[in-house]
């Protein structure tokens, strides 16, 4: 079920009256609501994989449950591993079963070895490696004791399920959804209209930002063999606003609609385009991941500790490895090798850590360096961004090469260059609210706190003209694929 949906839009009313208005007063039948819900939500795409929720969930309680009792640490590891390799197989074979394959018969051929090997007709899981992550935290935490294992099999139900982040994220550690689930929940008006202000700017990013640069890029890239190399530049720009209002937009909606329900959800991102340097671009940009990856493998495998041939191969095994999360394609791998070079100077330099405050506090401009720094930080994501966004390596080669040619130099021309322009000036009117806002947990989060009701009103209408006005074709949430 997609959030910019007519389907969803029946749904939340509907779940929303019967959590507050029926079963408000007992805690077990609203996190019952929440498990029906969200296998109904998950439900809604292919039923059949709802079976791989329900067995994860009964695999990682269980494991819960006997670490409780385990004193023996190879019996705790044994279960700790048990969660894992149940887990990630399940994400292994959906995942990367054909990719592992195909480059096994490729590599045998290499060698002058003809093998037959057959693909198979494999649908991945929608959500699959955001649900796996999350069910992973709570093994790893109870394991490690920071984490009392829960006896409640409904509440770790609710937790693993929970329908606003089920499929894309913020992929939530257990201690700080699950606790949420044990505590009575009152309604509070402040808190819903604070999720419905974030989850129109979730729709605005999606429907206005997201959508229409996807056109864009969609025929630039599949065509780019066609095009100059200013008019690549245009697609790779129209991709970098595509897949952040895209996936940031889909965040805002999931913690909007979570605080409707009376959770608060981590921030998955802090405005990562105005980033001073990569280092503090990954600290902004899909903060849920980025922070799983440091706390449970990056900083286990020893982190930016030890000499120097340790610190770069840990960075590039974590950025490897969580470019590899995103897809079973070598764009992706190489996606996350580029970022590791961009960010090996900063930790060798040890100015990884420079840039951790907002950019201009307290100023509505940034000074000459920082709009240099922002500029050359984005600069890079965008040249990475291709390597994402590209069928295969090869095409993401060719792209680039195009690009760098004496046709930079042409002036862009494609079919739809008029609506390139109008798109372009919407992101123009997006950076300026979000660079307005960048203090904030979403760009028009103060708006509801420092603007008169006129005002505030007048802005919520402004958008939802935009939404209505300007919408484009429908697109499937990009993330859904990973």
């Amino acid at each position: 079920m997609l959030f910019n949906s007519i389907d969803f839009a029946i749904f939340l009313p509907i779940i929303f009256f019967i959590y507050w208005f029926l079963v408000n007063k007992n805690l077990k039948l609203q996190n019952l609501l929440v498990v029906l819900g969200s296998y109904v939500f998950y439900g809604w795409w292919d039923w059949r994989f709802l079976s791989l929720i329900i067995f994860s969930t009964i695999v990682d309680y269980t494991v819960g449950q006997k670490l409780r009792s385990a004193v023996n640490e190879s019996n705790r590891k044994i279960l700790l591993w048990t969660s894992i390799l149940v887990n990630l197989g399940f994400l292994g074979f959906f995942k990367y079963y054909n990719f592992f394959l195909d480059n096994f018969v490729t590599a045998f051929s290499f060698f002058g070895s003809e093998i037959q090997a057959n693909s198979l007709n494999i649908i991945l899981p929608v959500g699959i490696s955001f649900y796996t992550f999350q069910t992973l935290s709570y093994t790893i935490d109870v394991y490690k004791r920071k984490l009392e294992p829960t006896r409640d099999f409904l509440a770790f139900s609710a937790f693993v399920s929970f329908f606003p982040q089920l499929v894309a994220g913020p992929i939530e550690r257990a201690t700080n959804l699950l606790p949420q689930f044990y505590k009575k929940r009152t309604f509070n008006y402040n808190k819903a209209v604070d999720g419905l202000r974030q989850i129109l700017w979730g729709l605005f990013k999606k429907i206005v930002i997201a959508d229409n640069s996807a056109q864009i890029a969609n025929e630039i890239f599949n065509n780019s063999a066609d095009y100059s190399g200013s008019t690549l530049v245009l697609g790779a720009i129209f991709f970098t606003f595509q897949i952040y209002g895209d996936f940031s937009g889909y965040s805002d909606i999931a913690i909007g609609t979570s605080r409707l329900f009376g959770f608060n959800l981590m921030q998955n991102f802090a405005f990562p385009y105005f980033s001073r340097d990569i280092a503090e671009f990954w600290r902004r940009w899909h903060i849920s991941l980025s922070t799983w990856f440091r706390d449970y493998l990056y900083i286990p495998i020893g982190g930016s500790r030890g000499g120097t041939s340790m610190k770069v191969r840990n960075t590039f095994i974590i950025f490897i490895i969580s470019g590899f999360w995103h897809g079973a394609n070598w764009t992706f791998i190489f996606w996350g090798v580029l970022n590791a070079l961009y960010f090996l100077p900063l930790l060798l330099l040890n100015r990884n850590r420079t840039n951790t405050d907002t950019v201009a506090p307290g100023k509505y401009l940034p000074s000459s360096k920082e709009f240099y720094q922002i500029g050359i930080t984005f600069g890079l994501t965008v040249l990475a961004w291709i390597f994402f966004r590209a069928e295969n390596i090869g095409h993401a080669f060719s792209y680039l090469s195009t690009i760098f040619s004496k046709s930079l130099f042409e002036t862009p021309k494609f079919f739809g260059m008029r609506t390139a322009i109008s798109t372009l000036f919407l992101i123009i009117i997006f950076i300026i609210i979000e660079w307005l806002g960048r203090n904030e947990q979403y760009a028009i989060a103060k708006l509801g706190f420092t603007s008169k009701k006129s005002v505030r009103y007048v802005i919520y209408y402004s958008i939802i003209l935009a939404i209505f006005l300007f919408m484009g074709q429908q697109q499937q949430f990009i993330y859904f694929q990973f």
